[in-house]
C-alpha cells in the first residue's frame, strides 16, 4: 500500500513539473511597452508586467544610428497588441528571452527581414535568420541603407561603451571635438566611448560633418 501511494505521489508531482513547464513556455499578453528595438514590456491576464527580449536578434542601440528607427519598427509591428512568447529562458537582468509572435507573424524573424535588426550571432546559429539578414543588406533595407560607416554591430558598440567606462583616454585618446576628428569612424569611436557631445543632434551619428 505504501509503494501504491508513494508512486501516485511522484505521478501527481511528475504532472505538476510538467504543467508548470508548459506554462512557462508560453505567455501572452498586450505590449505595453518598447523599451528599444529588441525588449518589450507585455502585461498578461493576471496584470503582471513581464519584460521581454527578442530571442536570436540586436538591434541598434538608441543611442546609435537607427537605434530610435529600429524602437519605432518594433513599436509599429505590436504596441498595444496581444501576443504569444514562445519563452527560451531568461538573461543575467531576469528579462525573458523568447520568440514574438503576432497571431502567425513571427516578430522576430521580421525584424531581421526588413533590415531593423541583426542576428545575434553569440546566441543564434540560424541558417534562415542568417539568409533573411544577408537579403535585406543586398536589398538595403533598414539599417543595410546607412553608409558602412555607420553600420556597428550593437554588441561591437556595447563593448567599446564598457570599455570606455574602464579609462575613456586611455581607450579612445585626448580628442574631444569634431574639428579634431580625422574620419567617421574616429568619431563613432569617440562617439561609442562616451563623448556624447560629438553627437548634439541625439540621432546616434556624431560630427555629421564627416558621417555624411
Amino acid at each position: 500500500m505504501y509503494v501504491i501511494k508513494r508512486t501516485l505521489l511522484m505521478f501527481v508531482c511528475l504532472l505538476q513539473l510538467l504543467a508548470t513547464n508548459t506554462h512557462a513556455a508560453l505567455l501572452t499578453g498586450k505590449v505595453v511597452g518598447i523599451s528599444d528595438g529588441d525588449t518589450i514590456t507585455i502585461l498578461t491576464s493576471e496584470k503582471e508586467q513581464i519584460k521581454i527580449r527578442l530571442a536570436e536578434i540586436d538591434t541598434p542601440e538608441k543611442k546609435q544610428p537607427y537605434g530610435q528607427k529600429a524602437k519605432q519598427a518594433l513599436s509599429d509591428k505590436i504596441y498595444n497588441q496581444n501576443v504569444s512568447v514562445k519563452v527560451q529562458t531568461k538573461d543575467r537582468y531576469g528579462r525573458v528571452i523568447g520568440h514574438i509572435y503576432l497571431g502567425q507573424r513571427w516578430i522576430n524573424e521580421e525584424m531581421i527581414k526588413d533590415g531593423n535588426a541583426w542576428v545575434y550571432r553569440q546566441y543564434s546559429k540560424s541558417k534562415h535568420l542568417l539568409s533573411l539578414e544577408q537579403q535585406a543588406k543586398a536589398a538595403k533595407r533598414g539599417l543595410w541603407a546607412l553608409p558602412e560607416s555607420q553600420r556597428q554591430p550593437p554588441w561591437e558598440w556595447r563593448k567599446q561603451k564598457k570599455e570606455s567606462k574602464q579609462g575613456s583616454d586611455k581607450k579612445c585618446g585626448p580628442k574631444k571635438y569634431c574639428k579634431q576628428m580625422k574620419s567617421c569612424a574616429e568619431a563613432m569611436r569617440y562617439l561609442a566611448c562616451g563623448l556624447a557631445d560629438l553627437d548634439r543632434d541625439g540621432d546616434g551619428v556624431p560630427c555629421e560633418s564627416l558621417c555624411k
